[in-house]
């Protein structure tokens, strides 16, 4: 007979760890804690998200510097418009000191913005440029930029062999040859206005197109002041703003003046007016970000007074050979 009481009725149950069957494995693993909520597909933690960077705070504007350098930007203006309109068949030399102070303010402001290698011997160099750039373009009997052309590639090769003199500077040449390049050509650039006053109505040109610069550089400067809105970059202390609305005011300033000045009409001064305000408000923002990156990496700061005197002298330096150029293209008889 089978007993009542079930087969394993008196015997101790298994305890769950000590099952047959049960290795050391399934122990381990048994004993093993249990992953979180963040625990990657094999048990491990997962990797904390990124925290975001911090916020680099915007550099400030100041307001008063603005100023000042709309003010600088609008003696400039005057200068070389009013030298242009004194200059005569038997008085270049006049305008040619004037243009070879503004050369060498854009010597002192570029070569201590930008800090080539041997950078004395640059500058050296470049006041050389500017004296041979001026007398090339004084002298000869016919008004051309073909001497301008040999001094700067003369003046370049100078430069660049005056870097290469010195042992210590010889592995930054190459980095610096566009900084090097842009030094010697600014200051050719101012020579084209010497050159542009012996050509007929190059001196309604430069009127014209200077006035554009002029009031472009002015106005970007003065709504700095005001209201430096929307920030083109936090390390940049300018507005899109301003920039736009410049280069709107001085192609209003150029159709306005070609309406009055012969042989510009309202439509060819606004042409010209565009081309060149459009120019000089980038250069001028151009020297802006180069200065802010130059900051950013570590550099040391330059001379005070020179990289705020650089977005100015550099927009003049582009905007005089676009009126030569402008004053061929709109004026020239075909």
């Amino acid at each position: 007979m089978f007993p009542s009481s079930p087969a394993d009725s008196g015997r101790d149950r298994w305890a769950d760890n000590d099952r047959p069957g049960r290795g050391s494995a399934a122990l381990d693993r048994d004993a093993a804690p249990s992953p979180g909520p963040s625990a990657g597909p094999w048990g491990a933690a997962a990797p904390e998200p990124d925290e975001p960077a911090p916020a680099v705070p915007p550099v400030p504007v100041r307001r008063l510097l603005s100023l000042a350098i709309a003010g600088f930007a609008g003696l400039l203006t005057v200068g070389l418009i009013f030298g242009a309109q004194t200059a005569g068949p038997s008085a270049r030399l006049p305008y040619a000191m004037v243009i070879f102070g503004v050369q060498l303010l854009y010597i002192l402001a570029w070569t201590m913005a930008m800090r080539p290698p041997a950078l004395l011997a640059v500058a050296v160099v470049a006041v050389a440029v500017a004296a041979a750039a001026d007398l090339a373009a004084v002298w000869p009997e016919v008004a051309t930029l073909a001497p301008l052309g040999y001094v700067a590639a003369g003046g370049f090769v100078a430069a660049v062999l005056a870097q290469l003199l010195r042992r210590t500077d010889r592995k930054r040449v190459t980095e610096s040859l566009g900084a090097t390049l842009m030094i010697v050509v600014g200051v050719v650039s101012f020579a084209t206005l010497i050159v542009l006053t012996r050509v007929p109505s190059g001196t309604q040109a430069i009127t014209v197109c200077l006035a554009a610069t002029g009031v472009s550089l002015v106005v970007a400067r003065v709504m700095d002041t005001i209201a430096p809105v929307p920030r083109l970059a936090p390390q940049v202390p300018r507005g899109a703003s301003g920039v736009v609305l410049g280069a709107m005011a001085g192609t209003l300033t150029s159709a306005v003046l070609g309406s009055y000045i012969y042989p510009f009409t309202p439509t060819r001064g606004a042409i010209v007016g565009l081309v060149a305000a459009g120019a000089a408000g980038l250069a001028d923002l151009g020297a802006n970000y180069a200065e802010a990156g130059r900051q950013m990496a570590g550099e040391p700061p330059t001379m005070w007074i020179a990289r705020h005197m650089q977005g100015p002298l550099g927009g003049f330096a582009l905007a005089a050979p676009v009126a030569y150029v402008m004053s061929v293209v709109f004026l020239t008889p075909h």
